[in-house]
């Protein structure tokens, strides 16, 4: 019998092969073990997994399920986050430019030839001699009311009148001898200006006061003598330039052999600042006393804080669609931080928006649902609904009835 049962087995197997359909076999008549049949059920388990499998991907994409709740699907490999709640900064990088600012002409009032000037990027203090014209020294003083007067003591307008006496009718009248003419103390605040940067000069013996009075005239003397000066005891239109501080030289107006005049040079400020072109529709975030990082061209972060907006926007050259812009100066505390850099491209990334303890995962934990919007996938295979807010340095705030801190969600792969 066994022999029988061999021998079908095998035409059943080639009718198979071929195609051909094969007869069911009699209730109780198949031999227990026929190699056949294990074949038959490795094929059906396999075809099952591959099902198994299609159900799980479609349930991934998040097919089937609109509630904030997917059906459960068995869990995929790939790792798994918490949602936490944390405080999400949005922080934006715009270009802008290192240097000392826009270069400012000196007020220089002198009249002749320039024979000297400085070399550009030269710093001047109170004192210094900022350029020569007609070999006169052009000196810097601190203020801020400029020089609109030759400063000394005022000569008076005419003698001193005096009264005559009575004389007996025979005697001939005698003629009164007339008194010199005394110089007047000058008033003004530009006096007071000038004295007290002479004070600080090391020039003393007079009182530091509204008045130019003979003691200022004596110290006068001594600081242009100094100078190589005539010792006149005053001081000309021209002699002096006033400025708030110390200050940088820039480029040269002029040249040497020319005459000078109010563009003669220019300066800026000693301090490196940086100067951003905001966009005029964006730089709300540019208020007085903000912090933002400047980025040096080796990467370097550097702490600024906003100084100044400017009020009128300007538009771009050559038109176009770009929006107008106003300019934002930034100011860096510590010159040193800056290195030996005096000018050049720089960034300055500013904060933009800012969500503080709110729920948040990972970007890349975000799954585009088939029904529309974002969810996450539980750990176990659920998908959630999760509506999405502000995006910020890789993490996302999310919300949604079924999240809450702790819950894990995996990143799909």
């Amino acid at each position: 019998m066994s022999e029988i049962f061999t021998e079908r087995s095998e035409a059943e197997e080639a009718k198979a092969a071929e195609g051909t359909e094969v007869e069911p076999e009699q209730e109780g008549t198949a031999p227990p073990h026929a190699p056949g049949r294990r074949r038959s059920r490795t094929v059906l388990v396999a075809t099952a997994v591959v099902v198994v499998a299609a159900v799980a991907a479609v349930g991934a994409l998040g097919l089937g399920g609109g509630g904030d709740e997917g059906p459960a699907a068995p869990p995929r490999a790939g790792s798994t986050v918490a949602v936490t709640k944390a405080t999400l900064v949005e922080r934006t990088k715009v270009d802008g430019e290192l240097g000392y600012g826009p270069e400012i002409p000196l007020p220089v009032k002198a009249t002749g030839t320039v024979t000297w000037l400085p070399e550009p990027g030269t710093t001047a203090e109170r004192g210094d001699t900022l350029l020569r014209v007609d070999d006169r020294p052009v000196v810097l003083l601190y203020g801020t009311l400029p020089m609109y007067r030759e400063l000394g003591m005022r000569a008076p307008d005419g003698g001193t009148r005096t009264e005559a006496r009575t004389a007996p009718p025979s005697a001939p009248p005698q003629p009164q001898p007339q008194q010199p003419p005394q110089p007047q103390p000058l008033r003004g605040m530009d006096v007071l200006q000038f004295e007290s940067n002479l004070a600080a000069l090391g020039y003393t013996g007079f009182t530091v006061d509204e008045e130019f009075t003979a003691g200022t005239e004596r110290a006068v003397k001594r600081w242009q003598k100094a100078l190589g000066l005539p010792e006149t005891g005053r001081v000309g239109l021209g002699d002096v330039v006033y400025a708030s501080g110390r200050i940088r030289l820039g480029l040269p107006g002029v040249r040497l052999g020319a005459a000078a005049g109010d563009n003669a040079l220019g300066y800026t400020g000693t301090t490196r600042k940086v100067v951003v072109d905001a966009s005029a529709q964006e730089a709300s975030w540019a208020v007085r006393g903000a912090g933002v990082t400047v980025g040096l061209p080796d990467g370097t972060p550097v702490k600024g804080e906003v100084a100044a907006i400017g009020r009128q926007a300007t538009a771009p050259e050559g038109g176009g669609e770009q929006p107008p812009t106003v300019p934002v100066t930034i100011t860096v505390a510590d010159q040193r931080s800056l290195g030996r850099l005096e000018s050049g491209p720089v960034s300055v990334e500013y904060v933009g928006r800012k969500r503080e303890n709110v729920l948040a995962v990972p970007v890349a934990a975000l799954v585009a649902l088939a029904e529309g919007g974002h969810g996450l996938e539980t750990e176990d295979g659920r998908f959630v609904t999760a509506r999405t807010g502000l995006f910020a340095d890789g993490m996302v705030e999310v919300s949604g009835p079924a999240l809450h801190p702790g819950l894990k969600v995996r990143i799909p792969q």
